[in-house]
Formats: C-alpha cells, sequence, structure tokens
C-alpha cells in the first residue's frame, strides 16, 4: 500500500509536483531551458537572499560536496563532525587525497566555536562541516563556526553541507557568507531525488583556477563557465527542473520567514511528543533539528511499531549510524504541515497503545 513518508529523505512529494515534471521533454543547450535555468537560480538566490554564483548538477548532494573539496583544497583543511553525515564529508577530502585535520564532537552536542579555538592554522586551506547532522537531529549555528574560522584564518575557505537545513531552517546565509552551501532536491525542497545545488563565492572559483585533479564533472571553473550563460556542463535532469521552478515559486509564495515558522511549529510537536511518551528528544536542549526529530527510542521496539505504523499508512526513519539501536527519527521538512504532523503523532499514539 501507499505510505506517507516521514521520513529523512527522500521525503514526502505533493501529487501536483510530480505532475509539474510532466512538460515536454526539451534539450539542455536551446533558449527554452536557458530560461528555465536562469529563472530557477534567480529564485535561489531569492530565496537564500544571497548574490553568489548558483551551480545545478545532475546527481545527489554528495557529488558537488566532494566537488567543493577538490576544488578548494589543495593539501590540507579541517573537519568538524558531531555525527554519521560530519565523517562523510571528512571522508569526501580523505579520499580524495586530502590531509583532513578531525575534530569530533560528541554525538548530541551542536559543533560550537570553542571547538575549533586554535585549530585554524595559516596552512588551513577550508573548514567544512554539516549545518544540521541528520544521524543526531543537531542544527550547529553555522554563523557562529564562519565567524570563528574567520577571525582564526581569514583566508580559510568554508564549505556547509546543507542538505537537510537550507529552505527549511534560516542559515543566515549573508552572514555565513559560504564559499560552498551544498544540498539537494529531495530533503526541504520536497522534489524527488537527482538533482544537486551549490551556491559557491568568487573565492572558491578564484581557488579552483590553480587546482589541478578536480575532475571533469566536477570542475567548479567549468560549471561556472556554463552557469554564467544558464547552461549545465552535462545533460541535466530536466523534468525534476520543472518541478523545481514551480516548487520554488511555491517557497516564495509562502515566504521564507513564514516557511521557516511552520518547520519551527513541526519540530516543537514532535519534540513535545516525544517528552511525553519517551526520553525526549536525543540532541542538546537549543540546538534541535528544524526539519528531522531523533527520538531516544528506550526499550521501544522499532521493528515491530514501524511494520504497524506503516500498516496504517506511516512511514517514519530508524536510528542511524552510532545511535541505531538506541532512537529513531522523524522527518518534518518540505511541503509537509502542522496538521500533518498531528495525523502521524496521533497514528503513532494507536500503535503505542496497541503495542501495550
Amino acid at each position: 500500500m501507499a505510505r506517507q513518508l516521514f521520513t529523512v529523505g527522500p521525503v514526502y512529494v505533493e501529487d501536483e509536483t510530480l505532475q509539474a515534471q510532466t512538460k515536454p521533454m526539451i534539450t539542455h543547450r536551446c533558449k527554452e531551458y536557458k530560461a528555465l535555468h536562469g529563472a530557477i537560480v534567480e529564485k535561489i538566490r531569492k530565496c537564500l537572499g544571497t548574490d553568489d554564483d548558483v551551480f545545478l548538477v545532475g546527481g545527489s548532494a554528495t557529488v558537488l560536496i566532494e566537488g567543493a573539496v577538490r576544488n578548494a583544497v589543495n593539501s590540507k583543511s579541517l573537519g568538524i563532525s558531531n555525527g554519521s553525515f560530519g565523517k562523510r564529508l571528512i571522508e569526501c577530502g580523505t579520499a580524495n587525497g586530502k590531509d583532513v585535520e578531525q575534530i569530533h564532537v560528541p554525538w548530541g552536542t551542536a559543533m560550537k566555536p570553542e571547538h575549533i579555538e586554535g585549530k585554524v592554522a595559516k596552512d588551513i586551506e577550508a573548514v567544512h562541516w554539516v549545518s544540521n547532522e541528520s544521524s543526531t537531529g543537531v542544527l550547529s549555528d553555522s554563523v557562529a563556526l564562519a565567524e570563528e574560522v574567520r577571525r582564526q584564518n581569514p583566508d580559510a575557505l568554508i564549505i556547509v553541507d546543507a542538505v537537510t537545513s537550507a529552505m527549511a531552517a534560516d542559515l543566515r546565509v549573508p552572514e555565513l557568507r559560504p564559499d560552498a552551501l551544498v544540498f539537494g532536491t529531495q530533503k526541504a525542497l520536497a522534489l524527488p531525488p537527482g538533482l544537486a545545488i551549490a551556491v559557491v563565492s568568487d573565492r572558491i572559483i578564484e581557488k579552483s583556477k590553480s587546482m589541478s585533479n578536480k575532475g571533469f564533472y566536477t570542475d567548479f571553473v567549468k560549471l561556472k563557465k556554463n552557469a554564467d550563460d544558464n547552461y549545465a556542463l552535462t545533460t541535466p535532469p530536466v523534468s525534476l527542473m520543472y518541478a523545481l521552478d514551480w516548487q520554488l515559486d511555491r517557497i516564495l509564495a509562502e515566504g521564507m520567514q513564514t516557511r521557516y515558522r511552520r518547520h519551527d511549529e513541526m519540530a516543537k510537536l514532535v519534540q513535545d511528543w516525544a517528552e511525553k511518551n519517551f526520553n525526549g528528544l536525543f540532541p542538546e536542549e537549543g540546538y534541535r533539528s528544524k526539519t528531522i526529530g531523533v527520538v531516544n527510542r528506550g526499550d521501544l521496539d522499532f521493528d515491530a511499531f514501524h511494520n504497524a505504523l506503516k500498516a496504517k499508512g506511516y512511514e517514519i526513519s530508524n536510528g542511524y549510524g552510532d545511535v541505531k539501536s538506541s532512537t529513531f527519527r522523524i522527518g518534518h521538512m518540505g511541503d509537509t504541515t502542522p496538521d500533518m504532523i498531528k495525523k502521524l503523532l496521533s497514528a503513532m499514539d494507536e500503535v503505542l497503545e496497541e503495542m501495550q
């Protein structure tokens, strides 16, 4: 049976959004495509409050996360991690032969300026982290981290994985001033997977000009040359871009501050439910995700609970990484509404009662 997704991603996609993909196919070198590409870029800039370049590349966000590292780091970077996806970002560096200094913050704890105090030496070319760690449900203050990086080493580039935060939590991009802010379509944009998006600075483009071994697909100089003409370097997922263009119109019509408040409300509903039924949420107070509730599950038989919930037409996510066996996760992002969350939580209450 079909189930409504309250997962960490891919997430629930509305029928209207899926239908927006069904426009007639066009080639990616025609004037119609150029207009589509340009419109998407301008709408993303407006949503995030930036004038920086925007790259659109077919693939998951990881392709541009890896690309950012390859274009920004010749030798040495600093990676901050507080969960599985922070570790993955570090691996994107080490797998490409970079020397990555590593700072591992305890899971469930936000990354804070004091964690990197005295660590951003002059030979650190870039510092990278995950803004919203989806394995733990921690939303760190990326602006505070970026300011500390700049205080210690103004030349260090800043790479931020915003996969589960962009378009749902206010990242204060004008203050953050990232050199690469990367996300994808299948999270808070509430679209099918398949398109990676990066907001990139002039600084990282300039660094890329002197870099070797950037690959072809992730060469930021090549990507910018095409993006300047509102074209893609290689064949993009055109149908998905139709849906992205349509979805960005809806996001702008809702208004970014209204959208952020809606995500705040959904996060509060899940937090209150977790405190009532379990031992609350896993992450520390004050740094809890706006898009993912990571619940301390105690002795709950999650498989039995989840199977019963799926039978009622709902799907959530198991725990992940080091806390897989002690937590489960509820996704509340994109086009999900507080009323939808209330119905989910009611169904979960019914399952808990049935399991007693």
